[in-house]
């Protein structure tokens, strides 16, 4: 395991720094790593940290998401209402629905089979696009119109509903009756994971608060500890109400970052914020090698032309959904594009549920595996260069702000 960890830093290390040389994404490097370092090339790492990919995966993706919390600030959450509602559910649907038309041409599946494999590509990949939006608002690029925080809190909440739609589908496929009324579970997800965030926020401050004024004040390193631990409570906790009520450990951890930073001063949270991008240096490494670990390369090769077709065309209607988001926004129309460009990469939820109709036994399994797997391939490092490379010629620079 030791051995697989040094792999894991040192190759992705080594690859990353290669492709920067080549002025592409890091992660692509990353990915790149996984796939030949992992069980379907040379096979390098050990089994027990395979085994536990998804949870070092998540753990992860918490700490770039409570780096986004701390980083974000509540004006421009206010800014960005009604398109981040609409960024939360309507490109995912629109991406479902042309793979429903789509791919019974293509792939020659039923449209029941289609959906399914919609469910599993619908989802936009928030550890691809919220790192890149804490840079920007830390470089204050958009941050004017608040896009970095409308695209952090639509792709949050984009990947409850396809994963919802996910469940329904396949319990269809699978003979089981589908109740559609699960979808209600989406907005009650969303609403107490804010509220359990900010239950956590205000009773983190009051013992931070508590502690001072017995002259018992914490280090922020303490404070730190304190803060990831919870965060992982709260993914236990969504996990262990599985089937029972719906709640996102995700939102959560988002919503206790934001309201933490309201509450505490703005020195405390920089600091956390500045310690959370040094920890996301290991933690980046660990999620998109390992997501790279998942990919199994072969079913590429069964995909064939007509799956890239299938995937540039659905690609091509999810973009319009986009756009239809933000029609009633003040956006310019390269700052809409750049939201669409945001909306483009797959990664860590057709990692993790791609292979799952496969290991159900359906038919339409290793189908919906070989496109989840170039989805990830075509789409992953293709949304990655776009956003690295049209986001100072897209985005406006903040006042004040200097560009590095």
């Amino acid at each position: 395991m030791l051995t697989s960890l040094s792999f894991i830093f040192l190759g992705g290390l080594a690859a990353a720094a290669l492709c920067r040389k080549l002025n592409l994404p890091g992660l692509i490097g990353m990915l790149f790593t996984g796939i030949v370092l992992g069980p379907y090339v040379l096979n390098l790492f050990d089994a027990k940290i395979l085994n536990i990919s998804g949870d070092l995966r998540q753990l992860a993706l918490l700490i770039i998401l409570l780096k986004a919390g701390f980083s974000l600030n509540s004006a421009d959450l206010k800014k960005v209402g009604l398109p981040a509602i609409l960024l939360s559910f309507v490109p995912a649907t629109c991406e479902i629905a042309a793979y429903t038309l789509f791919a019974p041409l293509l792939l020659h599946i039923n449209i029941q089979e289609a959906a399914l494999m919609g469910s599993v590509l619908g989802a936009v990949s928030p550890a691809v696009v919220v790192p890149r939006m804490v840079q920007y608002m830390e470089k204050g690029l958009g941050t004017n119109k608040g896009i970095p925080a409308m695209i952090i809190a639509g792709s949050s909440c984009d990947d409850i509903f396809v994963i919802v739609l996910f469940s329904c589908f396949l319990s269809m496929l699978q003979g089981r009756s589908s109740d559609f009324s699960k979808l209600l579970n989406v907005p009650l997800a969303i609403v107490l994971g804010i509220i359990a965030g900010i239950i956590c926020a205000y009773l983190l401050h009051a013992v931070f608060q508590y502690l001072k004024r017995r002259q018992r004040s914490l280090r922020n390193s303490l404070k730190l500890i304190i803060i990831l631990g919870l965060s992982l409570l709260l993914l236990a906790v969504e996990k262990e109400l599985q089937g029972i009520i719906a709640f996102s450990g995700l939102l959560a951890i988002i919503s206790m970052a934001v309201t933490l930073k309201q509450r505490t001063q703005a020195q405390l949270s920089a600091d956390l914020a500045a310690k959370l991008g040094k920890l996301w240096l290991a933690a980046e490494l660990i999620l998109f090698v390992l997501v790279g670990a998942a990919v199994d390369i072969k079913y590429t090769l069964n995909a064939g032309l007509a799956a890239v077709l299938l995937i540039f065309l659905t690609l091509i209607i999810r973009t319009v959904g986009v756009f239809i988001c933000l029609w009633p926004s003040k956006l310019l129309l390269r700052e809409k594009f750049f939201c669409a460009l945001a909306y483009l990469p797959k990664a860590t939820v057709q990692a993790a549920i791609g292979s799952v109709p496969a290991a159900c036994g359906l038919a339409c399994g290793p189908i919906i595996l070989s496109v989840a797997v170039l989805a990830i391939l075509i789409t992953a490092p293709l949304g990655a260069f776009c956003m690295d490379y049209f986001s100072p010629k897209l985005l406006t620079l903040s006042e004040g702000s200097t560009q590095e």
